[in-house]
């Protein structure tokens, strides 16, 4: 696992953590209410918001460590640590759990030793919640890895869980 020295290694350009950040700041210099669009930023090119950009960020809208760090941690969007190499979220909507959707979650957490918000031990899965995909006449959905899939039961989850890990 990364510690906070090489925390941002993983950018796009092999920028640090603090660079992605700087960068961030200066694309949205003068936007009122950047912070989100920031953060958003940082964690589309780093896959997550290292702790040690926050300094870099507070100080650069003059705001307190203390709200940065809060509004991280407030959004269950973002991350403060490295997702796992495939992301897999499932469908939470009233549709999907109509239809098998908490069955097909706790099977997802049973099947990867993990909760929402959480990765597995092994550092390869990532299981989100998300609060539809727009998929309701298809329900119970999941998407991995930006890709939506409808009609999701727990064997075939299990079936595109395994490809998905042997492409990663």
């Amino acid at each position: 696992m990364q510690n906070e020295q090489d925390a941002g290694q993983a950018g796009s350009s092999g920028n640090t953590a603090e660079q992605v950040a700087r960068q961030a700041l200066n694309h949205f210099s003068g936007q009122k209410g950047s912070l989100l669009p920031i953060l958003h930023a940082i964690q589309h090119a780093l896959g997550y918001i290292p702790d040690a950009v926050v300094p870099v960020v507070a100080q650069g809208l003059q705001l307190s460590r203390a709200e940065v760090h809060g509004v991280v941690n407030f959004y269950a969007h973002f991350r403060s640590k490295p997702p796992g190499k495939v992301v897999l979220r499932v469908c939470r909507a009233e549709s999907c759990q109509a239809v098998g959707g908490e069955h097909l979650a706790a099977h997802a957490r049973q099947k990867l030793g993990c909760d929402f918000h959480q990765t597995s031990a092994d550092g390869q899965v990532s299981l989100e919640p998300v609060y539809c995909l727009g998929l309701c006449a298809q329900s119970p959905a999941v998407m991995i890895d930006d890709q939506p899939y409808a009609r999701m039961t727990p064997a075939r989850l299990d079936q595109l869980l395994e490809a998905r890990e042997a492409q990663a």
